[in-house]
């Protein structure tokens, strides 16, 4: 059985990534890219579907060991668990070397103290645990190959088969350090280069210092910040500069449940404002290469604009089910692809403008394919925005009209006057200031319950949502104008769980299921994490640092988010890592910081 999501640490190589359990078990990893298909499906099954556990040997009648101690290696995704043990103490480094070639996983085990038994077991299984590959050695090295894939296992310790799984058993004293990787290469070509174990830890330590070095934020929260933006950047996928929303599919949002999605792939919403929080931290680079990877991705259509697309720009992310895997803690069924990439989600549009409009104001290098899109953008909003959509939480119930939707339609026309104000672009200046106005004043007029002191989810609903909160961020209103401060409150009041975070919206509403699934979810951080920001922004500042230190406590003991908090199960619940939770945490500590409001 796979531990709790926060039980996993995360590695990765900027164009895959694996998750390591405290027992030393990884349970998921998928080669070459993260949307490929997984060799170790364990986390969504049982063993049976795959995992590698590297640690002390255990009896059979008894639970592997789970570490006394780990942690990232300084400010980098190097992983450290020590074992101790009734023999010694022992420990692991686990890493993912940044790559030109083969992708490769690297253990290396390493004596302390004393002389502690120690096993390997490596059961790969390809397709998502349906495949048995056909193992066999090659010139000394193990390989296990199935169709398009091959996979070198390369140890100095001695191996043998058992149960269909490798097994490496040994013993370790102090000084000692015995190293175990695996390469994916494509089957028909030839085996990937012996791999170099201390020299490429040597080399990844350094890749992660250096990029650590180009952090410009040093506040009171930088240890929360940095390890968030280290993890934005295992989730970016090198080559295009897409970033997936979370390595992982179908870790429930309600444990047993069906909402299970797969989050593989490149949201432009949470890419953009990925993408907000790497310039405003110093990140040019990785903010250059994602506006590249946009306009790559939308090129020859931006008028039929995705919510999302495939880290390298695919189009078609069609949605199946894996009916043999019965899923993280029997929360079934367990998807891949994602049916929502071609749902209209109006706010998009806003976020993407939003990017670029930050882009230009930090002085990234000016692109005019950039100014041309964000005019195309607009064109269609212009005929459009006034249609009902699935909104930014991805309903698959009846479209409607999302006042969150509407407000981010406003932010990309009222961004794309401030360019052609600037004289970076040309356009009917005066005909898209009257529309600014026109979605203001519909918004203002059909979003607002004035019984109440608040907007409302979508047109003529009594329901809130949390996406209310970035009205003010937005800037659509002032942070003091008493709709904001009312909006504010109501959510407060009947949005919130009992240990104070905040749902996204009200997954019922008398015997209707809101969003057109069933069963219920737990608070979304990213929500949680605008509370704060709005809190700070019409001077309840203590409230807001509250709010941000008792969210930074849900991390796990490497810092790591997930997309929701249950406060039932009191666990953390969803795709893990998640995004969309370390971008607004990063955003919350800069809002913080500038402000003063932080303890001691």
């Amino acid at each position: 059985m796979a531990g709790r999501i926060e039980d996993y640490a995360l590695i990765g190589d900027m164009q895959t990534a694996a998750l390591v359990c405290r027992d030393g078990t990884v349970d998921w990893l998928c080669l070459p890219r993260f949307d490929s298909h997984a060799i170790f499906a364990g986390l969504l099954g049982t063993e049976e579907h795959g995992f590698w556990r590297l640690g002390p040997a255990y009896a059979s009648d008894q639970q592997p060991p789970t570490a006394a101690r780990r942690s990232y290696r300084g400010d980098s995704l190097i992983l450290e668990s020590e074992w101790d043990t009734q023999r010694g103490t022992v420990r692991v480094t686990d890493f993912m070397p940044p790559r030109d070639g083969a992708p490769q996983l690297i253990r290396i085990v390493e004596g302390v103290s004393g002389r502690v038994p120690m096993r390997s077991a490596l059961r790969m299984r390809f397709s998502y645990g349906r495949v048995v590959p056909w193992v066999h050695k090659h010139e000394g090295r193990t390989v296990a190959v199935a169709g398009p894939d091959s996979v070198w296992f390369d140890t100095s310790a001695e191996t043998y088969g058992k149960s269909l799984t490798t097994y490496a058993d040994f013993t370790v004293a102090p000084g000692d350090r015995i190293a175990f990787t695996i390469s994916w290469e494509p089957s028909h070509k030839e085996p990937p280069p012996l791999p170099e174990p201390e020299q490429s830890l040597e080399a990844t330590e350094d890749f992660w210092r250096e990029w650590v070095d180009h952090c410009t934020y040093h506040g009171p929260y930088r240890e929360a910040v940095v390890r968030s933006l280290i993890t934005l950047k295992a989730l970016t996928y090198g080559p295009t500069g897409g970033i997936v929303a979370a390595p992982t599919t179908s870790l429930p949002e309600d444990i047993g449940g069906v909402r299970n999605w797969d989050y593989r792939y490149t949201w432009l919403r949470d890419a953009a404002i990925t993408l907000s929080s790497l310039l405003r931290t110093g990140y040019r680079e990785e903010a250059r290469a994602w506006r590249e990877w946009l306009l790559r991705a939308v090129a020859g259509d931006p008028e039929n604009l995705q919510i999302m697309y495939g880290i390298a720009g695919e189009r078609e992310l069609g949605e199946a089910e894996l009916d043999w895997l019965p899923g993280y803690e029997n929360s079934t069924p367990v998807r891949v692809g994602n049916g929502a990439a071609h749902q209209l989600q109006l706010d998009v549009y806003g976020e993407v403008t939003e990017a670029l409009h930050l882009a230009h104001m930090t002085g990234l290098a000016r692109n005019d394919y950039a100014s041309l899109l964000q005019l195309k953008l607009i064109r269609y909003l212009e005929d459009h925005w006034q249609e009902p959509d699935e909104g930014i939480w991805e309903v698959r119930g009846p479209r409607r009209h999302f006042v969150h939707s509407k407000v981010m339609a406003w932010v990309a026309v009222d961004r794309t006057i401030k360019l052609i104000e600037s004289g970076d672009a040309d356009g009917p200046l005066e005909r898209w200031r009257e529309l600014r106005d026109d979605i203001h004043r519909d918004v203002c007029e059909r979003g607002y319950d004035k019984e109440r002191n608040t907007f409302t989810q979508s047109y003529g609903s009594k329901e809130l949502d949390a996406s209310l909160l970035l009205i003010p961020q937005m800037g659509f209103l002032p942070p003091d104008d008493k709709r904001v401060i009312g909006t504010i409150e109501a959510i407060q009041r009947e949005l919130s769980t009992s240990d104070g975070f905040i749902l996204r919206y009200p997954t019922t509403s008398g015997d209707e299921n809101v969003d057109g699934l069933p069963g219920d979810e737990g608070a979304f951080l990213a929500c949680s994490f605008w509370m704060a920001d709005d809190l700070a922004m019409i001077g309840r500042v203590d409230e807001a640092r509250k709010l941000f230190e008792k969210l930074l406590s849900l991390r796990n003991d490497l810092g790591l988010l997930a997309e929701e908090w249950d406060p039932r199960l009191q666990r953390q619940v969803g795709n893990f890592p998640q995004a969309f939770s370390h971008v607004p945490l990063i955003d919350t500590a800069l809002r913080l910081t500038a402000s003063g409001a932080y303890g001691g």
